[in-house]
């Protein structure tokens, strides 16, 4: 199937596709690598209705050099939780910079924010604060688009090894073309390509989200320490 019979196929609307239709997808998609997927993704959907989100966290700039190389005008979605790590937003504002992306910024509720700070509820409940801070956001933010475009490897963590390229989640398509791509293979293409780690990263951090949230450790052992979560809803 072709990129005309794809875009006719599914239009300018992808939500609610059926389970045939992300299977053909995924068909499509599965023997190509990550940037023969980024590529053509936007000339088979309209890429206004495409939302990319990134976390700028430990090796964000390695889907960030390949989404500004292919289409650099294309906004990218950060969630800014009030509660990053100081060297998460320079580490922003150095690839913003370096790459000319252009930033969305995605924010909570205020008062449901600061109703999460006084409570200190990332301790009392992470899961609702994730879900306040995070999830609730971009579910507002993602009402404006069709296909979510995510930075998702399957060797990060069990849930993530058993996603597939495209997905349904939640009345949209999620898109993940980096899930097959293997830790070598990122580390290759950083150096290859002289990207910047974030500077946690030297300090012996491997995955960083928010400062309260985030200890040093290799994979995903460093996040949530000491409970079950693995992951902060937004993948589930």
């Amino acid at each position: 199937m072709g990129s005309a019979q794809l875009i006719t196929r599914f239009g300018d609307n992808t939500a609610g596709l059926s389970k045939e239709a992300l299977s053909d997808l995924n068909r499509v998609y599965g023997p190509l690598s990550f940037e023969e997927r980024i590529a053509r993704v936007f000339e088979d959907f309209s890429p206004e209705r495409i939302m990319i989100t990134s976390s700028f966290a430990a090796t964000s700039a390695y889907f960030l050099h390949i989404i500004s190389s292919i289409r650099p005008e294309q906004p990218v979605h950060f969630i800014d939780t009030g509660y990053h790590f100081e060297e998460t937003l320079k580490y922003k504002d150095y690839l913003v910079e370096r790459f000319g992306l252009t930033v969305i910024d995605v924010t909570p509720d205020p008062d449901h924010h600061q109703v999460s700070l006084e409570n200190r509820m990332w301790e009392s409940d992470p899961d609702l604060c994730c879900q306040v801070n995070k999830v609730n956001p971009l579910d507002e933010a993602k009402e404006n688009y069709d296909l979510w475009i995510s930075s998702l490897m399957g060797w990060q963590t069990e849930h993530r090894a058993g996603l597939q390229v495209f997905e349904e989640r939640g009345g949209m398509i999620k898109f993940n073309p980096m899930i097959d791509v293997t830790k070598e293979q990122r580390d290759s293409y950083i150096e290859e390509h002289d990207l910047p780690f974030h500077p946690l990263v030297a300090e012996g951090y491997n995955s960083i989200g928010c400062s309260h949230c985030t200890f040093k450790g290799e994979g995903r052992e460093g996040r949530w320490k000491g409970q079950q979560k693995t992951e902060c809803g937004l993948h589930l």
